[in-house]
């Protein structure tokens, strides 16, 4: 909650490298807002809401949790077997398996469950350089 990507890590990994804070901020607004407005067979959605809980969820799983986030969203829009599913590609993405893709939102089209996957890789990615910058920091 004290250290984000907008206030902190950004401006910090840009002295360090110059405008790579640019081409990484440019990366994950990209994935995060990336939307077809479908949901399965509904279109006209706005997922906004979704992919948050999504992003938020991988990084209370890194241990970074935000003051200003209802967590309550998350448990209402993430069923339990993508929680698991969540888990396993971002803390053990070596144990993912094809089986596991295929048990949660059997309904929706693969484009939706790959870009839930990107979403995944990018907030672990924004997670882990948050560490390392925090890190840098404190040094």
């Amino acid at each position: 909650q004290d250290y984000t990507w907008e206030n902190h890590g950004f401006s910090l990994v840009n002295r360090l490298y110059s405008d790579i804070g640019h081409l990484l901020d440019e990366k994950f607004r990209m994935v995060y807002n990336l939307t077809y407005n479908t949901m399965a067979t509904h279109e006209d959605v706005d997922t906004t809401t979704l992919r948050r809980a999504l992003f938020n969820y991988v990084h209370c799983m890194y241990g970074i949790r935000y003051d200003d986030y209802d967590y309550g969203e998350v448990n209402q829009l993430l069923e339990r077997s993508l929680k698991v599913y969540i888990k396993t590609v971002t803390c053990y993405p070596e144990r993912t398996t094809k089986r596991m893709y295929d048990s949660y939102w059997r309904q929706f089209k693969h484009s939706e469950k790959v870009h839930v996957n990107l979403l995944l890789m990018e907030a672990r990615m924004q997670a882990e350089l948050l560490y390392a910058l925090r890190a840098i920091t404190r040094h």
